[in-house]
């Protein structure tokens, strides 16, 4: 046996109805389902990977791959998130190891309103 495809991660949300509206509102994910009862669940789906938000998660740091790194960071701003950090190189793949040889890694950090740290992520030549 192998694992090879993640199917779901459960993430903190301290308040699902604001956590909704973050995701779908400001970052665009795509609703699958909200249980407002208790315990209260709210589930996304990024391309097949579903994310579990409730009380009872932990904590959780998720990179969200994007194509354009500079053009998502300012679209977000635009919606009001406050990044932690502005796009920066985190790693050169010299050996190509996580995609291209040679290619640069870029992240810029931010929050969700439940406390979980994001980022959105892209691969690109070195500038």
């Amino acid at each position: 046996m192998q694992l090879e495809k993640l199917h779901q991660v459960a993430v903190f949300s301290r308040d699902l109805g604001e956590t909704k509206t973050f995701y779908e509102e400001t970052l665009g994910a795509r609703l699958m389902a909200y249980f407002e009862g208790p315990p209260g669940l709210l589930f996304f789906d990024f391309l097949g990977t579903r994310i579990l938000f409730e009380k009872a998660a932990p904590t959780a740091t998720l990179y969200f791959r994007v194509d354009d790194i500079d053009a998502s960071y300012e679209e977000l701003k635009a919606k009001g998130v406050a990044f932690l950090s502005k796009p920066h190189p985190i790693f050169k793949d010299e050996m190509g190891t996580f995609g291209t040889a040679g290619h640069v890694e870029s992240m810029a950090f931010f929050k969700d309103p439940s406390g979980n740290t994001l980022a959105l992520a892209t691969q690109r030549p070195q500038e």
